[in-house]
C-alpha cells in the first residue's frame, strides 16, 4: 500500500451484564476491529481524525474496575487492557516480593548482605526503564508546536535511545534519526528526542518502536511525510544465543513524500549518513 495509512475503527460498546472477568492480560472475544486504509494525503477530504491514526501500543479506551468485564481487574499497562493504576510506584512491593523470589529460583539467598536490598532496587531500576508507560504524547509535546512558512526538511540524528526488549527483557539501545516535511507547522526540536523517550522506555521490539515513533510525529504536526531510522544493538544478540557482538539491527518507518518520493527518501538517508 505504497502512501497509504491503515487507520483502526476501534469496536465500541459496554454490554450489560457481563459475564465474569476474563483471565489477567487476555482481550475481549469478537471479531478483530475493521480497518480501512486512507490516501496520506486525503485524511481531510475522507473526515479522519487525527485520534483514529494507530499508534500500537498506545491506550485507546480508558478503563476502570468498574467497567463491565473488568471488574478483577488491578493493573494492566497499555499494551493489555489500556489502563493503569494512579500510582505505578504502587506495584513496587510486588515487583520487589517477584524479584526475591527470581533470586531464590537461581539457588541465591536474597538474605545475605549483598543481595538485602536487590529486589528493592531491580524493581526501581525496571520502573525507570518502562516510565514511557506514564507518558502520552500530548503531555510531552506541551503546546511546542508553533506556525511557521517552513516547508523544507527538518531532520535531527543520533538521538540516543535505550530500551528492554519485550522477549528477554533484557536492553537493547542505539540511535534514531528522524525527519519531516512540514506543512505550516514546526516541533519544538527537543520534542523529537523526547518521542523517542516515550516509546522506547517501554518494553519494546525495534520494529514497533520504529513505525511508533514514525506516527507520533504525524499526529504531531500533520507534515507532508516522516522518515525514521532506528539503528540498535540488542543485548540477546551479543550476550546470549548467537552472541554476535558486533551486529546492528536497522528499521526504517518512510510515510508520505518519503515513501512516495525517491528524490526525498534519498535526500533524508544521505543526511541521515553524512559525518
Amino acid at each position: 500500500m505504497n502512501g497509504t495509512t491503515t487507520a483502526a475503527v476501534a469496536a465500541g460498546g459496554d454490554g450489560d451484564g457481563a459475564a465474569a472477568a476474563p483471565p489477567r492480560g487476555a482481550r475481549a472475544a469478537g471479531p478483530p476491529p475493521k480497518l480501512k486504509s486512507v490516501a496520506w494525503n486525503s485524511m481531510e477530504r475522507n473526515g479522519l481524525d487525527d485520534d483514529e491514526l494507530e499508534v500500537p501500543g498506545t491506550p485507546r479506551t480508558p478503563r476502570t474496575s468498574t467497567t463491565p468485564g473488568h471488574e478483577r481487574c488491578t493493573f494492566h499497562h497499555d499494551l493489555e487492557l489500556d489502563h493503569r493504576p494512579p500510582v505505578r510506584e504502587a506495584m513496587l512491593p510486588d515487583m520487589a516480593a517477584a524479584y526475591g523470589q527470581l533470586l531464590a529460583a537461581l539457588g541465591e539467598n536474597p538474605q545475605r548482605p549483598g543481595l538485602l536490598k536487590t529486589p528493592e532496587r531491580a524493581a526501581k531500576a525496571m520502573l525507570f526503564f518502562t516510565k514511557g508507560y506514564d507518558q502520552s504524547l500530548e503531555e510531552v509535546l506541551n503546546d511546542a508546536i508553533f506556525d511557521e512558512e517552513h516547508d523544507e526538511m527538518v531532520v535531527v540524528k543520533d538521538i540516543e535511545m535505550f530500551s528492554m526488549c519485550e522477549h528477554h527483557l533484557v536492553p537493547f539501545y542505539g540511535k534514531v534519526s528522524i525527519g519531516y516535511l512540514p506543512r505550516n507547522k514546526i516541533l519544538g526540536l527537543s520534542k523529537l528526542a523526547r518521542i523517542v523517550e516515550i516509546y522506547s522506555r517501554r518494553l519494546q521490539v525495534q520494529e514497533r518502536l520504529t513505525k511508533q515513533i514514525a506516527v507520533a510525529v504525524t499526529k504531531a504536526v500533520q507534515p507532508a511525510g516522516v522518515a525514521v531510522v532506528v539503528e540498535g544493538v540488542h543485548m540477546c544478540m551479543v550476550m546470549r544465543g548467537v552472541q554476535k557482538v558486533n551486529s546492528k539491527t536497522v528499521t526504517s518507518a518512510m510515510l508520505g513524500v518519503f515513501r512516495d518520493d525517491p528524490k526525498t527518501r534519498e535526500e533524508f538517508l544521505n543526511l541521515v549518513h553524512s559525518k
